[in-house]
């Protein structure tokens, strides 16, 4: 292992369309049943695409003081509630040291649909109907410095908008930071959130016809690597991760979800929606993320895959994983979980990323939900169905986002490196 800091994930919090907290989302994963249904928060029959995947029973008044939560859009409130849980699952209380810990928070749109809320209510009643509270909500920093303000966090506050890879580059960038700043906080509260269902943002991507119009059978929509896929199913959610100093988790005694050992950044430089045909770049960002690691690819027990579920980007990352793990690429479960939660742009990689430190916790590699007829382009070990029991050592996560950006993280089993 190189020199710096280790890193450890000690608490996981999600709020997502198939359940809540590390548990609910855990059992989200077990049940292994699609959240993909058609869109209720507006009429979506004017486009060709009708489903998505809803976050049905959050409540914002139950991780926010009533009067606050009004103050704050979807995207923040998702992110506040996600990093209450994951402070509350790591047993920390930031009260003891609040200026050792930091927020990063990814987020492809940010506020984008309260925005569009706020100028139809200007476009029907006027400039006085606007909320002041707009020009605070709907920029993508307002996210952690949200979760900051709620949890009284003075460390580093960071927001990105990396597309889908968004969720997964917030997790990248603070352990980076984690591991090798002089100064370096001791924890940081780091994922992804999103809130993107509304009519013009949903209407913006069915446009372009990125996403399934599979509407006849929705809890099947979303098929990552199945012959019939025909685009990805629009979600919201957010997933928070406590990332910690190894040696201050284990003085405190922290329940250690899994040790990050490795993070790679890349772009494709290409196009804004299609990925490099030769998969390239993307197989370059597992690589880098492996040799920061300075693991072998022939370490890696299961991948887990972006595995969008559109025509270009499941075969490309099978080209790109076949290239950088090379014969290892044939002998490990490349399993992706977004046909039960659909896509939640920027928070995707978070949310998986969460899945991935509980499959290691439990010994279990999901399935692939929906991979019904295997797509001979795609022909690693998808593992249809609900997934299997097995100890998993290493683990390599892919986010590969619009504009070509490609973000890969190698984590694994707290005893791992021992």
């Amino acid at each position: 292992m190189r020199d710096g800091r280790r890193v450890v994930v000690t608490g996981i919090g999600a709020v997502t369309p198939i359940g809540s907290g590390a548990d609910g989302l855990w059992c989200g994963v077990q049940r292994s049943t699609s959240a993909v249904t058609r869109v209720t928060r507006f009429d979506p029959s004017m486009f060709r695409s009708h489903l998505a995947a809803e976050v049905s029973d959050f409540k914002p008044d139950d991780f926010l003081e009533p009067r606050r939560a009004k103050r704050l859009d979807r995207f923040s409130q998702l992110a506040v509630a996600a990093s209450q849980q994951a402070l509350a699952d790591s047993g920390f209380d930031p009260a003891t040291s609040r200026e050792s810990v930091g927020v990063y928070v990814g987020s492809a749109l940010g506020g984008v649909s309260y925005g569009e809320e706020q100028h139809q209510a200007f476009v029907e009643r006027g400039v006085k109907a606007v909320s002041p509270m707009t020009a605070l909500a709907v920029f993508g920093g307002a996210g952690p410095s949200n979760v900051a303000m709620e949890l009284g966090l003075h460390g580093p506050a960071l927001g990105n908008a990396n597309s889908c890879a968004s969720g997964t580059v917030a997790i990248g960038e603070a352990y980076r930071l984690m591991r090798d700043a002089h100064d370096a906080p001791v924890m940081m509260l780091a994922g992804g959130s999103e809130a993107p269902l509304s009519t013009l943002t949903f209407g913006a991507f069915a446009i372009i016809k990125a996403m399934s119009a599979s509407n006849d059978i929705p809890d099947q929509a979303s098929r990552p690597f199945d012959r019939n896929r025909d685009g990805f199913v629009m979600a919201e959610g957010s997933a928070m991760l406590v990332l910690e100093e190894r040696e201050h988790a284990l003085a405190r005694g922290a329940r250690i979800y899994a040790e990050i050992f490795g993070y790679g950044h890349t772009n494709d430089a290409y196009h804004m929606t299609a990925p490099l045909p030769d998969g390239s770049q993307a197989a370059r960002s597992i690589s880098l993320s492996l040799a920061d690691a300075e693991i072998p690819a022939s370490e890696i027990d299961y991948v887990n895959a972006h595995g969008s579920s559109t025509p270009l980007n499941d075969s490309t990352e099978v080209l790109a994983i076949r290239t950088a793990l090379g014969a290892r690429a044939e002998q490990v479960p490349v399993t992706g979980t977004k046909g039960l939660h659909g896509h939640a742009l920027g928070a995707s990689g978070a949310i998986e990323l969460a899945i991935a430190c509980l499959a290691i916790k439990n010994g279990f590699v999901p399935g692939t939900a929906n991979l019904r007829a295997p797509d001979p382009e795609c022909d690693l070990d998808h593992l249809p169905g609900s997934g299997e029991s097995r100890r998993i050592g290493v683990v390599l996560s892919n986010s590969f986002g619009f504009g070509g950006i490609n973000a890969c993280l190698v984590i694994g089993h707290p005893d791992w490196a021992a």
